[in-house]
């Protein structure tokens, strides 16, 4: 398994500089959360550093799911945008977050889900021509969220053809025990962050409640070659969680 670090935790420094200190962690792949201020990456700023890339669609200000039709096509060209880039640095996986209920939309739950499948639906078609993987996350137990229950993201992705990024500390946070969350066989991408169950909290790897011994041994049995992504929020855990996590590997 190999092992990268979102820039969550480092933002909102330079990318040069996070790069960097990455490569100094001896670190395999960075995942770039592509909005500003790394909204404007190019190869160029990758090929100065022995570090691989992954690429997160944004997440700030968007909606697949809107039922505004000019919100639901900027959104949607967002996410390819990404997928461009990706293809630019070579980085064969996409992360993208499923759509949200719209405030003045409650009631409306079917046109909802049909908004988000066919912006999910032309966002794959895309990924497909620029020869990437869409993974498709599922949410942590948010108001409004769509798709916090991974049973109903697994046939989401099975319809569509594309692959599921599990985030182990969103499915704990919505009580989902580790048996559990590796029951779909399109699981390719996985972030990891720790949390008490309470509340999506992003905290550092074996500091709170979640059981990743038996995690990453389900992963090791299902012989996962893909990247696990420490996906912490404070720079202070970035360490000490990939401490943690050689020494389950």
């Amino acid at each position: 398994m190999k092992i990268g670090v979102s820039t969550l935790a480092l933002y909102p420094e330079k990318l040069d500089n996070v790069l960097g200190y990455l490569e100094e962690l001896k670190v395999d792949f960075c995942e770039i959360i592509n909005e500003y201020p790394y909204h404007q990456v190019g190869s160029d700023d990758l090929e100065s550093f022995n570090i691989q890339a992954t690429i997160h669609a944004p997440l700030s200000d968007i909606n697949l799911a809107s039922t505004n039709q000019a919100i639901q096509k900027a959104s949607i060209m967002q996410v390819k945008r990404s997928m461009d880039l990706a293809r630019s640095l070579d980085a064969e996986v996409v992360v993208v977050h499923p759509g949200q209920m719209p405030i003045l939309s409650r009631g409306l739950e079917e046109a909802v889900l049909r908004y988000n499948q066919d912006s999910l639906a032309e966002c794959a078609a895309y990924a497909f021509d620029c020869g990437v993987s869409m993974c498709v996350e599922n949410m942590p137990r948010i108001d409004g969220l769509l798709f916090q229950d991974l049973a109903e993201l697994h046939q989401l992705v099975q319809d569509l053809d594309v692959h599921i990024t599990l985030d182990v500390g969103h499915a704990h946070n919505n009580s989902i025990p580790p048996a559990e969350m590796l029951k779909s066989s399109r699981v390719k991408h996985v972030h990891l962050s720790d949390n008490d169950g309470s509340f999506d909290h992003h905290h550092a790897l074996g500091s709170a409640g979640i059981d990743f011994k038996s995690i990453i041994s389900h992963l090791q049995e299902l012989n996962y070659r893909g990247i696990l992504v420490v996906e912490v929020k404070e720079s202070a855990d970035i360490k000490p969680s990939l401490s943690y996590l050689q020494g389950l590997l």
